[in-house]
């Protein structure tokens, strides 16, 4: 693989590919969401150069979904309150909840509109159900990981698992985000993320290692998963082999839509690991100009490339 190199402007280029790369990603994925592996190549083989941006499943064209949309929430959140204000992000997530966006995990929908406080809310609901291990928490991790990755490895990985844990109460998704944000801040600074992947399982907490170093392995394949990729560690393998077994962002993406199942998490989670080590040059134009990020509960906003763009800029300063 080759990347950007160097500080300054390529710093700034990949924070914007790992904002906007996420996003294209999810708008890529969102048609093709629970369909079977292969049917994106099938409609749009290598080589196609328009159309891909094509809608569908109740998604217009180019149009990101919760997962991009909860990412904007979180940045805007850092932003506005000058770092973690984690009671102030679950408000975010329970207006925007509450606003009947097109899509909302299950379990995400669950604990926002439960009525409980927000430091309770997922551990009481992963205490009463079992059930916490979704990629709903990896899905919207793209703005936190950049707004983070200056303040190095311990900072990144502590506000991973907090961020996660508002809406997901098993640990496990928490180690997930954390080895997503690290990998990032390994990308924004020049090295390379994929090489930076037997370090950073030291990082994973011991009870939940294994799992994740099995499906973070140099050899393993999305097929060799024992779930569905709507689970944290599956969604996160298929995107570090996206990243490890191609040479563009296109065509890491191209391949984590073609995987089927949840593809616009999946896409997400490449798009923002790929765009973050290709740098936003790197993901074409025909992806971009039709992408567009409607916020529920936010006025009727819809945020487009330039304002993406000035995001990453403000997330990365």
């Amino acid at each position: 693989m080759t990347a950007l190199s160097g500080d300054g402007p390529d710093r700034a280029r990949r924070a914007a590919g790992a904002v906007v790369g996420s996003a294209v990603g999810d708008a890529l994925g969102a048609p093709f969401e629970f369909g079977p592996a292969g049917a994106f190549s099938r409609r749009f083989p290598e080589g196609t150069t328009g159309g891909e941006m094509c809608g569908g499943g109740g998604w217009d064209p180019g149009e990101a979904t919760d997962d991009t949309q909860m990412a904007v929430l979180v940045a805007e959140s850092l932003l506005e309150r000058g770092g973690l204000d984690l009671p102030d992000m679950f408000a975010r997530f329970q207006r925007w909840a509450a606003s009947e966006p097109k899509d909302i995990g299950l379990q995400t929908e669950q604990v926002l509109t439960g009525g409980l406080a927000w430091d309770d809310a997922s551990a009481i609901h992963f205490q009463t159900t079992g059930r916490a291990a979704g990629n709903g928490g990896l899905m919207r991790a793209a703005t936190s990981a950049v707004y983070f990755a200056h303040h190095g490895q311990e900072a990144t990985t502590a506000a991973a698992r907090r961020i996660t844990a508002l809406t997901h109460g098993d640990s496990a998704v928490w180690e997930g985000t954390a080895v997503f944000h690290e990998l990032v801040r390994v990308a924004l600074e020049g090295a390379d993320p994929v090489a930076a992947v037997p370090r950073t399982l030291a990082l994973v907490r011991p009870d939940h290692r294994s799992r994740y170093a099995t499906v973070l392995a140099d050899g393993w394949h999305p097929d060799q998963a024992t779930e569905f990729n709507g689970a944290v560690w599956p969604c996160l393998g298929s995107a570090v082999w996206a990243l490890r077994t191609t040479g563009s962002y296109e065509a890491a993406v191209r391949a984590a839509v073609d995987l089927g199942g949840d593809t616009d998490t999946v896409a997400a989670v490449t798009g923002g690991l790929a765009g973050a080590w290709y740098g936003v040059d790197a993901i074409p134009t025909r992806w971009t100009e039709p992408l567009h990020v409607p916020l529920p509960g936010s006025d009727g906003r819809v945020l487009r490339l330039a304002e993406l763009l000035d995001l990453a800029r403000r997330l990365a300063a």
